[in-house]
């Protein structure tokens, strides 16, 4: 039911901008949070046109495609990652919906904790599922209750009333774009404007990261509030907050793993926030070592940190391929072994007859690590020290992480010198817990750190079922 992606929504009454292929520019940005699916939905004057399918942002969409969605005023796109049980094109976003007062469509990051509640009251309501993902079960509430509301914004704020968990939200009215953030603001959501080429109403931009706004020329405005919900129309943009006030809590993890390193989250530098973490880890964890270097990508940000600190020097010890998609978020393990052989190549010469510092973001089920500390070994190091720029993985995600339980933590199973010999390093330290809020010391937020801790900012979901449509008949 957990799954990471990336949302992207863009307002323009300037004509001279064509949307979808900015939200392409976009969308392929964000690709880092997400590689099985990728769409756009574009808004003319009330008409929705959309695409949506498997695949990479590059390969769903052509330039045929694109020009295929027209010349509108707005649009929605969105990449996503989903768990193997859930990969299919039914599932791709945006969703696009035609109900009584008009049509909808809508982009989601994030994971519903009362998920399984909702959909079963809504199917015992009637409601007819296409998909398994919880965004159809927010459109589906924002629409019942658009008829007795007047305003989508007015059905969005009473729908926050009833779904709980995470969810960073862009949704397209016909004449409104409207981006939404859980009250604890678990996943990231920021704005961002484009000056308008002639009078008027600049065109505004929503995405996951900062990163995306950067690569449409657009200038970043603000985060949006755990709790907000933001509208833009013709008449500019405004705030509604009823649903702000609520403790914070963003997963720390952007900073440690999902989030690119040039972007910035609630006014922390993604990059600097990977920089303390090694820092942290050199004054934690020293060694004495020939050679410090990361696994790409979300561990070289902490590898330089680490070599700063220590003043053990730095040097790039592996060579990626970059056509080939992060091991964590491939759906099975076959898959992320295929991926790490063809991923990642050594550089002897940083590596051969020296004590190296290997350092990389986490380790999950510690099966890529093992077969990446076994690279460095047959490339020649004497020593392989390895240094994690977070804490051991003890607990499941409910709130848009691909962890859903305990079972395959290796952390669960093996004790610190344990892993450090299932893994064939000759040292193993990983982030002291104290230090995972400080490593992102500039942001304006609170932390979920459940993963490590165990401790949620909200309760955990009492029932995490799948749909009896996503098994074999007789199972149930």
């Amino acid at each position: 039911m957990q799954e990471k992606c990336g949302v992207f929504g863009i307002f323009s009454e300037d004509r001279v901008l064509d949307v979808a292929s900015l939200s392409y520019l976009a969308l392929y940005a964000l690709q880092h949070r997400g590689q099985e699916s990728c769409g756009i939905a574009v808004c003319n004057d009330g008409l929705m046109q959309y695409h949506s399918d498997l695949g990479l942002v590059p390969d769903v969409f052509s330039k045929e495609t694109l020009e295929s969605l027209g010349k509108g005023n707005m649009a929605v796109g969105h990449v996503r990652y989903a768990p193997m049980d859930q990969k299919n094109r039914a599932n791709t976003q945006p969703l696009v919906v035609r109900h009584k007062k008009g049509s909808m469509a809508i982009a989601h990051n994030g994971s519903l904790t009362n998920a399984y509640a909702l959909r079963e009251r809504l199917q015992n309501e009637g409601t007819v599922f296409h998909t398994s993902n919880d965004t159809e079960i927010i459109i589906n509430i924002i629409t019942k209750k658009r008829i007795n509301t007047s305003s989508i914004e007015e059905a969005i704020c009473e729908a926050m009333k009833e779904i709980e968990g995470a969810y960073s939200l862009v949704i397209m009215s016909p004449s409104k774009l409207i981006a939404v953030r859980d009250k604890c603001g678990f996943r990231p959501l920021c704005m961002g404007k484009i000056k308008s080429h002639k009078e008027g109403t600049p065109s505004y931009v929503f995405a996951s990261e900062s990163c995306a706004l950067d690569s449409i020329g657009a200038e970043y405005v603000r985060d949006i509030e755990p709790g907000e919900i933001v509208v833009i129309d013709k008449k500019g943009q405004r705030s509604i907050k009823t649903h702000c006030g609520q403790k914070s809590g963003i997963c720390v993890f952007e900073y440690i793993y999902f989030a690119r390193p040039d972007s910035v989250i609630e006014n922390m530098s993604v990059h600097e926030a990977r920089l303390n973490a090694g820092a942290f880890l050199a004054k934690e964890h020293p060694v004495d070592a020939d050679v410090v270097f990361g696994v790409p990508d979300s561990g070289l940000d902490a590898a330089l940190g680490f070599s700063r600190e220590s003043k053990i020097p730095y040097g790039v010890g592996f060579i990626k391929n970059r056509y080939i998609g992060r091991t964590f978020i491939q759906p099975t393990q076959e898959e992320r072994d295929k991926a790490v052989r063809i991923k990642l190549n050594t550089i002897e010469s940083t590596i051969k007859d020296k004590k190296v510092v290997l350092i990389d973001d986490s380790i999950v089920r510690g099966t890529t690590m093992r077969r990446i500390v076994r690279l460095v070994r047959e490339t020649g190091a004497k020593q392989v020290h390895l240094r994690i720029s977070s804490p051991p993985f003890i607990n499941p995600c409910y709130f848009g992480t691909d962890i859903s339980s305990r079972e395959n933590l290796i952390s669960c199973k093996m004790n610190t010198s344990q892993i450090c010999e299932y893994l064939g390093a000759d040292s193993l330290g990983f982030l002291p817990l104290e230090h995972v809020g400080k490593i992102a010391n500039n942001a304006k937020c609170g932390f979920c750190d459940g993963c490590f801790t165990g401790k949620y900012p909200i309760p955990e979901p009492e029932k995490i079922t799948k749909s009896k449509y996503d098994y074999k008949i007789g199972v149930i």
